[in-house]
């Protein structure tokens, strides 16, 4: 037990500070403890916590991609054109809606590690592109989604919130027996140390690669399941989920440098952010004003995380004298 707390402990921090948060909101919102609410709340967490299991995928591996929130835009906008039929045709829409997510995942990874260029210079310039090709899509705000399946992923499943439901077959179904695989192990081998896991005979280059997919197929998965809660697509979603997925893995432990963090921890701090701009809506802070506090539990985030990254370099360098 001392192990695992040692272990995960800045897990199981953020995990205490949303339990306390939720209870809060619960209190504070006219409504308590309801399924409707929950409900409501789970789904505006859900779309956060999947940008932020895309963010750290890059970020486990040294990288900061900038181009989660517009890959999500782009992948909400193709949704908002193909998930308007049944059976066969919602099948297809929904596999291309998550393959064009690990296309762009997969071009990022490309331009990253073959073209060795940093992946915060690549996922810059492609996030405008993504957001381009989405605004050509869907210039302005619309769409049409077929009702029952965006109802059946967004409602409750016998009193429990179906998204909830979705977030846990992905730690179980998913993350659980994924940190165990070679992949899993390469990712956090190559960003602890790039060199030692080349050394060691990993496949590094394709590891990288792997991981800039695999955030590009999250970085879908949550554009289709914004287009399921909002029945709509929108080309302008991109910058407030690309900053907020930084600061969910940081308030979830995964620390900038690489090699460090679970993607549970990802989510913990997703639904942080959410729980807190929900709690603020109740709580009678000025509208006007959430903005100015939003951003700065943004910037205090991004600042520990950029920190810890500071310090890290700090210490390499002494010990390199």
């Amino acid at each position: 037990m001392r192990d695992f707390v040692t272990a995960y402990r800045r897990e199981l921090i953020a995990a205490a500070v949303l339990a306390a948060l939720l209870v809060f909101y619960l209190i504070t919102h006219p409504r308590g403890a309801s399924t409707y609410v929950l409900t409501i709340w789970a789904n505006q967490c859900a779309i956060l916590g999947l940008v932020a299991i895309a963010q750290f995928f890059a970020v486990v591996v040294r990288g900061i991609d900038l181009s989660v929130g517009a890959i999500m835009a782009l992948t909400n906008v193709v949704g908002s054109h193909l998930l308007s039929g049944t059976g066969i045709d919602l099948a297809f829409g929904v596999i291309v809606v998550v393959a064009t997510g690990a296309a762009c995942g997969l071009l990022n990874g490309l331009l990253v590690v073959y073209g060795r260029i940093q992946p915060i210079v690549v996922t810059l310039s492609s996030a405008s592109i993504f957001v381009g090709l989405a605004l050509i899509l869907r210039p302005t705000p619309g769409g049409r989604v077929n009702y029952d399946i965006a109802d059946a992923m967004t409602l409750d499943l016998f009193g429990i919130p179906t998204a909830l439901v979705l977030i846990a077959i992905i730690i179980f179904a998913f993350w659980l027996p994924f940190r165990r695989t070679g992949l899993g192990l390469g990712i956090y081998a190559v960003g602890s140390s790039q060199q030692a896991a080349f050394q060691s005979g990993m496949p590094v280059a394709t590891i990288r690669l792997a991981a800039f997919t695999l955030a590009g197929v999250f970085a879908g998965l949550a554009g289709l399941f914004y287009t399921f809660v909002t029945t709509t697509g929108d080309a302008g979603i991109a910058p407030n989920f690309t900053l907020n997925s930084i600061a969910a893995v940081v308030l979830g432990g995964v620390l900038l440098r690489g090699g460090t963090g679970t993607l549970i921890g990802a989510l913990i701090g997703a639904f942080i952010l959410k729980t807190i701009a929900s709690l603020m809506f109740f709580s009678g802070i000025p509208s006007l004003a959430q903005p100015l506090f939003e951003g700065l539990i943004l910037a205090v985030a991004i600042a520990v995380g950029a920190a810890d990254v500071l310090r890290s370099k700090h210490r390499l360098e002494v010990f390199g004298r």
